[in-house]
């Protein structure tokens, strides 16, 4: 199937590992261009380079998305540099299991507010298109309570911030629909990559992994980056131009629930 990204514009925030990287691989293989941000400087220019060879425009910038104003200003600039935009896909997270008043607003400001000023700066940009689309990664803990993986009260604040932009997420599915942008949210399960969270716990012989590992239904693994990069790719195409609203669970039958 030729999802028609070829030549489309894409900002992919927290994109130099994990599932953000895979996503702007995904992208550049589909011939999109690709722009991308993260904290470390040297990650950044290493992914924009590697994205760049497979011959679309690539650019990034450091960028740390609790600060609103350099988030918006670089989003306007890649806007500026890609020459239009078509794409946003909200990644960046601080990652489960932040306890305390520190975690609850370690989220607030980190995913739901870096979230919320990526989609504002976006959206003039995103309206010229004709054929937009934004797409928000949530997680698991969005949508499922007392998962025996994990302690109790250990995804509590993250999980709560998810399930917050997951409604975020569909309410402007609704407002922006007649802008011409759709609106969806990805949630994965959990993925695992070398260095990565779940990597961690492998290493560390936490047991955590051994139970999300006897949870793995689908192929007895675990979830892996370019799953869920393949199915944020499908939403953001125009080859999905009439799913507006939806949350795509990416998790192998991880959960216990009925959409």
């Amino acid at each position: 199937m030729d999802l028609g990204l070829a030549g489309k514009r894409a900002v992919v925030t927290g994109a130099t590992r994990g599932i953000g990287r895979a996503i702007a691989e995904t992208f550049a293989a589909e011939g999109c261009h690709v722009a991308i941000c993260a904290r470390d400087a040297a990650a950044v220019q290493a992914t924009v380079a590697a994205l760049a060879a497979k011959g679309v425009k690539a650019t990034g910038q450091p960028v740390d998305v609790r600060d609103g104003a350099a988030l918006e200003a670089w989003i306007a600039a890649a806007g500026a540099e890609l020459g239009g935009l078509d794409i946003l896909v909200s990644n960046v997270s601080a990652m489960g299991g932040l306890a305390g008043e520190e975690g609850w607003r370690r989220y607030f400001e980190t995913d739901v507010l870096g979230t919320v000023h990526a989609v504002e700066a976006a959206v003039p940009l995103l309206e010229q298109s004709g054929c937009a689309a934004i797409v928000q990664i949530a997680s698991i803990a969005a949508i499922e309570v007392g998962h025996d993986v994990f302690p109790d009260g250990f995804l509590q604040a993250y999980g709560a911030m998810k399930a917050a932009l997951t409604n975020y997420v569909a309410e402007i599915s609704r407002t922006l629909g007649p802008k011409g942008i759709r609106a969806n949210t990805v949630t994965p399960g959990p993925i695992y990559f070398p260095g990565g969270v779940w990597h961690r716990r492998e290493q560390e012989g936490n047991p955590m992994y051994q139970k999300a590992l006897a949870h793995a239904r689908l192929r007895g693994r675990l979830g892996r980056p370019e799953d869920v990069a393949r199915a944020v790719v499908f939403l953001a195409s125009p080859a999905a131009g009439h799913i507006s609203g939806a949350n795509l669970v990416v998790d192998g039958a991880f959960t216990r629930r009925v959409n």
